[in-house]
């Protein structure tokens, strides 16, 4: 069987699968589940085009790693071709553990654990599927491989990953503020002792990432009409586990219902593989299907929540660089407690506060390192003579206040 196929991307146009080992990854029901969750979790609530998935974002990682690869093998880096396939299968599966809605969710479904850990266990499962086939991929993934050069195209503040979906969430949000010059970037990499490094003629293309990957944060990524949506599931989540924990019998899917009825930590998780085995068939129509039910629920406080969403009737969110005085706070949820007639405990379904964070680049976190021309390295914020550059190191931090419109 010809394994070799042509995906047609709307971003790049034709992507290649390199391997048949590339191609039976792709096949494998754990990666063909990302077609049913979307990239930018509640998003297309806010741009109704951003309908794409970790399917779409997976593949165009793929394709980005590909071409880096080429790019430094012309420069006489040292990649083997068992080496070349095994990053461009990390690149590939290093979001296969996203759950339903992507970050949306991330720690209602399984407390304490992140998609990363659960990218990891399941990559550990594939590669005993695939009789070890996966393990230098693996060792890529988790940072133990000897050439770390590698697993900074995987995760790093300049890696495939981001260049990926900055392109990709500018294209189907309409946002042209994220179109970053991938193509030229890649062009720019070289490898010197063992690092990622940008050649000085690729600044302006990095500092055009920078700026634009900031940009994003605050248009698509922390809309506040999106956190809306995103803190609306997260409650509505919150209620039917509490509901499910209490005895109260739920519609659910039988995955959906596995994680609502039982209280499952990392530990758990990570070693009883039944969880993992459920956890790989839940998807966003878990999420939706059981939401639709719920509009109906005998419980007051989860069918509003559930109609709401449905209906995109979203909380109010105020944005500021202070905390909300507990005064505002009082008077929003005694309006709420009198407008629905619910309890003062049931009140924080309603009315809560929250803190966002935005830092489009951390000094001394895997800096983007640059090589001038004089062969010396530089940190990108002084190799750039924009002195905004610096300002995007500093995180940016802001609180806000949800509740239900018309209090």
């Amino acid at each position: 069987m010809n394994k070799k196929k042509i995906i047609n991307d709307p971003v790049y146009g034709f992507i290649t699968i390199p391997s048949a080992l590339v191609f039976d990854l792709i096949e494998h029901p754990y990666f063909q589940r990302l077609r049913y969750i979307k990239q930018g979790g509640m998003t297309h609530l806010v741009y109704p085009g951003a309908l794409h998935t970790r399917f779409h974002h997976a593949l165009g990682a793929m394709h980005l790693m590909r071409t880096a690869i080429e790019t430094l093998c012309n420069k006489d880096v040292d990649i083997s071709l068992e080496e070349q396939e095994a990053v461009t299968i990390a690149i590939l599966l290093h979001d296969i553990g996203h759950g339903p809605f992507s970050h949306a969710l991330e720690q209602s479904i399984v407390q304490g654990i992140s998609h990363e850990d659960i990218s990891a266990a399941m990559m550990s499962r594939l590669n005993r599927d695939f009789d070890g086939q996966l393990q230098m991929a693996i060792d890529i993934f988790n940072d133990t491989y000897p050439k770390r050069f590698l697993h900074q195209l995987v995760s790093s503040q300049l890696d495939v990953d981001r260049m990926d979906y900055l392109n990709r969430d500018s294209f189907f949000t309409g946002v042209s503020e994220g179109v970053i010059s991938s193509e030229r970037i890649i062009k720019m990499l070289t490898v010197v002792d063992d690092h990622i490094v940008v050649e000085e003629k690729g600044v302006y293309s990095i500092e055009n990432f920078l700026i634009s990957r900031r940009l994003m944060y605050w248009q698509v990524y922390l809309h506040k009409t999106g956190i809306a949506a995103e803190q609306l599931l997260g409650k509505i989540l919150k209620r039917a586990r509490e509901l499910a924990l209490s005895g109260v019998p739920l519609f659910a899917t039988p995955s959906l219902n596995h994680f609502l009825v039982n209280q499952i930590n990392k530990e758990a998780f990570m070693t009883d593989e039944t969880h993992l085995d459920i956890f790989a068939k839940l998807d966003d129509s878990d999420i939706m299907s059981a939401i639709k039910v719920w509009t109906d629920s005998s419980d007051k406080i989860l069918s509003l929540l559930c109609r709401n969403l449905i209906n995109r009737k979203l909380y109010k969110v105020d944005i500021s660089d202070k905390p909300v005085s507990q005064n505002k706070l009082n008077e929003l949820t005694k309006a709420a407690i009198d407008q629905l007639g619910i309890s003062k405990e049931e009140a924080h379904y309603f009315v809560f506060t929250d803190t966002i964070a935005n830092n489009a680049y951390k000094v001394g976190d895997g800096n983007i390192r640059v090589l001038m021309k004089d062969g010396s390295i530089r940190d990108i914020t002084t190799a750039s003579d924009d002195n905004n550059l610096t300002a995007l190191t500093k995180t940016v931090k802001k609180h806000i206040t949800c509740y239900i419109k018309g209090l």
